[in-house]
């Protein structure tokens, strides 16, 4: 089985890159989806609560948005979390793997993918990039966040040009058609691997 990363800065459109994918009958596994499933175990909300001083815990659940405020503002706090989902996300991935280990591929996607360095474990890496501008949009529309707040957090992981150096393929997100006629390119290519 062959393991292909997918990564991409915030607003880049991985969602769309990945339910393609899906439609397409490869197993997908999104790691921030599973980091905030597996978040909602009280074993991991325990964890996560001992290394913030305030409590960030209401009706039984992580206050995410209090978490995030929080780790956006210290980087050390933020490492700390990082050392508690990452594995949890790691072990729940190989699960994953177990599951579907009579597939070809299955693809995993993670925004922080060459950041963690966690892209190094995947056969072909492939980036969803997009236009500064569309990011931001669609974040804007999804999130409900402002443009500055949008920029900081773009501001905070590595530039598409800095991702390119770990990269296998680069799918251009712009219009969907085109979208997902790059996609179909690369799965062409990766099933004759």
């Amino acid at each position: 089985m062959k393991k292909i990363g997918i990564t991409g800065g915030i607003g880049s459109g991985k969602s769309t890159v990945m339910d393609y994918i899906s439609s397409q009958g490869y197993p997908v596994y999104c790691s921030d989806i599973r980091a905030k499933e597996l978040m909602l175990q009280p074993t991991i909300i325990q964890e996560i609560q001992q290394i913030f001083d305030e409590n960030v815990i209401e009706n039984h659940q992580l206050d995410r948005k209090k978490i995030a405020s929080i780790v956006f503002q210290n980087p050390e706090k933020l490492q700390q979390l990082n050392n508690i989902v990452h594995p949890a996300v790691e072990r729940d991935f190989m699960e994953f793997c177990q599951t579907h280990q009579d597939k070809d591929f299955v693809f995993y996607e993670s925004a922080l993918m060459i950041e963690t360095g966690n892209y190094q474990q995947f056969d072909k890496v492939i980036l969803v990039t997009a236009p500064l501008e569309t990011r931001i949009q669609r974040v804007m529309q999804r999130d409900s966040l402002s443009k500055k707040e949008i920029e900081k957090r773009i501001a905070n992981q590595l530039s598409d040009e800095e991702k390119r150096k770990f990269i296998d393929f680069e799918i251009v997100n712009q219009e969907k058609s085109e979208t997902f006629k790059q996609i179909e390119e690369i799965l062409k290519i990766l099933k004759s691997m």
